[in-house]
């Protein structure tokens, strides 16, 4: 496996990768992928990458302004997404790796995630790579899954960068 900056040539998969995520149920309140010129437009293109095995991308991670306002600009959101054959295998922890890496060589201090809290999984990846929880925001918005509309919580977590000021 390696880990190499996320590319238009990559797009499909970063997608498709991305809808099985939504298909899932519990990784974000998107109902579809958005176009590829939605999501570039959406992400710090510094910040993204890809983790690929043979010709193959496994999975994504990318990281988002969290706001426009200057005083924000180092603080970014996390987003990472790993294809379902892949997860289990360490392509999120070498992507999270990488995003967090690219994230202090860049000058941003402080990344965050909000994590539906059934998704261990992804807390617990977010944790052992110095995330903390903060909180929870209950009833954060409603879900439009499976034919069904329901309430969900967010847990919210923050890594602090430890080498940025």
């Amino acid at each position: 496996m390696e880990i190499l900056p996320m590319l238009p040539e990559h797009a499909d998969e970063v997608l498709a990768i991305f809808q099985s995520g939504i298909d899932g149920g519990n990784a974000t309140f998107e109902t579809a992928a958005p176009s590829w010129e939605r999501f570039d437009a959406g992400k710090l293109a510094a910040h993204r990458f890809v983790a690929r095995d043979a010709d193959r991308v496994l999975g994504w991670a990318a990281l988002s302004p969290i706001s426009d306002r200057a005083c924000f600009a180092g603080i970014a959101e996390v987003s990472i997404y790993i294809d379902p054959a892949a997860q289990g295998r360490g392509v999120g922890r070498a992507l999270l790796g990488a995003v967090i890496d690219s994230s202090e060589r860049g000058g941003l201090w402080t990344l965050q995630a909000g994590i539906f809290p059934e998704n261990v999984a992804s807390i617990r990846l977010h944790e052992a790579l110095g995330f903390r929880t903060i909180g929870v925001r209950e009833r954060m918005a409603r879900h439009d899954f499976g034919g069904t509309s329901r309430w969900r919580d967010v847990a919210f977590l923050e890594r602090r960068s430890p080498v940025i000021d």
